[in-house]
């Protein structure tokens, strides 16, 4: 779909929203179906305004399980293409008399959650035009209603370009910690070492809100980098070079400038089901490189070469040593 949101295309995207409510209510909906209609409900805002208006008015009429094609006669079934305009202008009808406010809440409220598995990445765009990265072995939770837009990250790390909507504040929860945009790009990592968020554009507004954790609060500018423990926060200025670097895992990439070996592994671990483990008298020497994240080959083989290491397979983990003189 092209171009600007007129009449038409309106028309045209009800049709498509009653196609998806009708077909949900059959006992045919597959795990295909939800993915594809995931997707549709990503294409566009206007997709998932549409969708939702549709599902509340229609229900509240309490006539779409007349409806379902399951529950029909024969005679009835073969009249469903018909039946299906009548399906978008009745609910539409039918939301008219709604009270105003619960409209507005039934057609505007949304939860929808998204995770990745070890290795995985994944791109969407939520309802507001908001477009999120998540990184390997993450979890979120987006939560939406006519008032706020609250994302909670369960676990891992994502990147978020938010769409700024001065009535309606965009936050993201995580680790006992809310970070509140004011027309952003960032990324928040948490992990056993705190919570880390990376600002690169526009301004946040970075607090604590559990009341187990020391309380702290700062706005964060471009380039900054907060971290944040259960009892400290520290705010560092990094250049537009290592916040590129940082940031790699967009593109499967890990950039290693001057990083302990022990320090690498650990990133590898995050993205592979087989694990680096260095023996600790080696894991303080530093590396180099730019390394595909789901490869770990040429990594060991880098630290092999460059410190003269012995690299050995044991079961489900590549081990680095020294050699034995």
């Amino acid at each position: 779909m092209t171009g600007g949101h007129d009449s038409a295309s309106a028309d045209f995207i009800g049709d498509q929203a009653a196609e998806w409510l009708l077909k949900q209510g059959t006992s045919e909906w597959s795990i295909q179906d939800q993915v594809k209609f995931d997707a549709w409900l990503d294409q566009s805002h206007h997709h998932m305004a549409a969708y939702w208006r549709l599902k509340a008015g229609w229900a509240r009429s309490e006539r779409l399980a007349a409806l379902k094609p399951s529950q029909m006669r024969p005679e009835k079934v073969a009249k469903r293409q018909s039946m299906r305009p009548s399906l978008r202008f009745a609910a539409l009808a039918s939301i008219v008399v709604i009270a105003g406010g619960a409209l507005a809440y039934n057609s505007m409220s949304h939860i929808r959650t998204v995770a990745t598995a070890v290795g995985q990445r994944a791109k969407f765009t939520l309802a507001d035009g908001t477009r999120i990265e998540l990184n390997t072995n993450s979890l979120i939770v987006a939560k939406f209603t006519p008032w706020t837009r609250k994302v909670e990250l369960e676990r891992g790390e994502a990147f978020f370009d938010v769409h700024h909507d001065a009535t309606r504040p965009f936050e993201v929860l995580a680790g006992g910690h809310r970070i509140t945009d004011i027309g952003t790009q960032f990324s928040v990592r948490e992990g056993r070492n705190g919570l880390k968020v990376t600002l690169i554009e526009g301004r946040a507004r970075l607090e604590t809100v559990s009341p187990a954790l020391q309380h702290h609060a700062t706005d964060l500018l471009p380039g900054d980098i907060a971290v944040v423990t259960a009892n400290a926060m520290s705010v560092t200025k990094m250049p537009a070079r290592a916040l590129s670097e940082r940031l790699a895992w967009r593109t499967g990439k890990l950039v290693f400038d001057h990083v302990t070996l022990g320090e690498a592994a650990s990133e590898f671990n995050r993205y592979n089901s087989t694990k680096i483990v260095v023996a600790p008298d080696v894991a303080d020497l530093q590396i180099n490189g730019i390394f595909d994240a789901g490869s770990i080959g040429p990594f060991t083989r880098t630290a092999q070469f460059a410190f003269n290491l012995s690299i050995e397979k044991r079961g489900n983990e590549i081990v680095v040593f020294r050699k034995k003189s």
